[in-house]
């Protein structure tokens, strides 16, 4: 069982930048995948962000694009959301997941480990 971590949300105004973090822990960390998703009051959750875990590739929704980036530091086995130029329409709750299913970009449907949330609000 894969247990994920997210910290670094919280209020921020339009135009602003937020670091979010996802740590995983469990039996064997052994993930194929992580993805970032968000999800808006009264909206579907959404795969904004995501990357392979060894090698790194990577993928980013096109609303976010040029303004977030993923990362990961694997001897830290966290996964990282590096946000900047935020605007209000940012504003979710963020959750990581992970996914051992090998296949890229990975379908969003095969995320199957997922963190608890972090909310994100971006005032204008």
């Amino acid at each position: 069982q894969v247990q994920l971590v997210e910290s670094g949300g919280g209020l921020v105004q339009a135009g602003g930048s937020l670091r979010l973090s996802c740590a995983a822990s469990g039996r064997t960390f052994s993930a194929y995948a992580m993805g970032w998703f968000r999800q808006a009051p009264g909206k579907e959750r959404e795969l904004i962000a995501a990357i392979t875990w060894l090698g790194g590739l990577t993928y980013h929704k096109d609303s976010v694009k040029g303004r977030f980036t993923i990362s990961r530091d694997r001897a830290k086995n966290t996964v990282y959301l590096q946000m900047n130029s935020l605007k209000p329409e940012d504003t979710a709750v963020y959750y990581c997941a992970a996914t051992q299913y090998v296949s890229w970009p990975t379908p969003e449907r095969r995320y199957d480990s997922w963190g608890q949330g972090t909310q994100v609000t971006v005032s204008s």
